[in-house]
């Protein structure tokens, strides 16, 4: 039985993706690399953050999540991600809103536009387990992808 784990998502299957892997023994985080160059344009109020692909889907067990994390040489590079951490949750998995493509959301807050290409390390994913109360009786079920459970 599979416990936790990356894939490629369909519509990137044949463009060299790469499946996050932890540097070393003792990492927490698995690098996640950019599926495609992408531009972050420097900061000014209003602008919304730059989402960064990255051809992947997580699957992790009904207890679990991962989060999305900036790498820790991110924010000297003006790397910030926009949500401080993503959080995604164990049924985002083959959602069919998007497959559950998970994406890294950045501010950029250099003077100048950066430039993220294909293959740059742009955050880690740590997989995490959680706990509920003693009266949780949640039963709502995903119906969509990016942003759904704000519905």
């Amino acid at each position: 039985m599979r416990s936790r784990g990356f894939e490629v998502i369909e519509e990137y299957k044949d463009k060299g993706i790469n499946i996050p892997v932890r540097k070393t023994k003792h990492s927490a985080g698995y690098d996640v690399e950019a599926a495609e160059d992408v531009v972050i344009p420097a900061y000014h109020f209003g602008i919304k953050p730059t989402l960064i692909p990255t051809g992947l889907k997580a699957y992790c067990q009904d207890d679990e999540y991962y989060i999305l994390v900036n790498r820790s040489s991110g924010p000297k590079k003006g790397f910030v991600m926009a949500n401080s951490i993503g959080i995604i949750d164990s049924d985002y998995y083959n959602n069919e809103s998007n497959e559950g493509h998970f994406y890294f959301q950045y501010f950029n807050f250099s003077d100048h536009d950066l430039e993220v290409k294909k293959g740059d390390i742009i955050g880690q994913v740590i997989f995490q387990k959680y706990l509920t109360v003693d009266d949780d009786k949640s039963t709502g079920i995903r119906t969509g992808g990016f942003g759904s459970t704000d519905k």
